[in-house]
């Protein structure tokens, strides 16, 4: 009986945890979608990682359409620049760091021919103020 008690136990606080952690992404998320002006719209979709130190690595796979103009923006926790965000390509040439401009929010770029990319996400090792969920939004511009 005890047994079962402390598995009933276990798993609620696990749910518990798992509601929090999604509400605190999306917090996040509303936060960073700031950086999806109105000529930008979003592609639908939240990137999320839960990061629990700077060590780890989030990595998110998308494809970029030639001839658009796209809006990345990378957040964690309430303030902007917590966040390192690399782009690679398919060979993993790196086309873009957020590292070089000061953990930027956000960046914008065209594609000439379209790409499949990796997208790699960590907490800044010299922030203290990285809530641990790494949020991407991805947006397009409108023509």
């Amino acid at each position: 009986m005890k047994k079962n008690f402390n598995t009933l136990l276990l798993i609620l606080c696990i749910a518990c945890l798992s509601n929090t952690i999604n509400a605190q992404c999306d917090s996040i998320a509303k936060i960073c979608a700031k950086h999806l002006i109105s000529n930008f719209i979003s592609d639908g979709q939240s990137y999320r990682s839960l990061l629990i130190n700077s060590e780890e690595m989030a990595e998110f796979h998308t494809t970029f359409f030639g001839e658009t103009t796209y809006r990345i923006a990378a957040c964690s926790g309430k303030t902007d620049g917590n966040l390192i965000f690399n782009i690679f390509d398919q060979e993993r040439h790196l086309l873009f760091t957020n590292k070089n401009y000061r953990n930027s929010p956000y960046w914008d770029f065209k594609i000439k021919s379209t790409l499949e990319c990796t997208i790699e996400a960590q907490l800044d090792p010299n922030k203290n103020a990285g809530s641990g969920c790494a949020v991407i939004l991805i947006g397009f511009k409108q023509k």
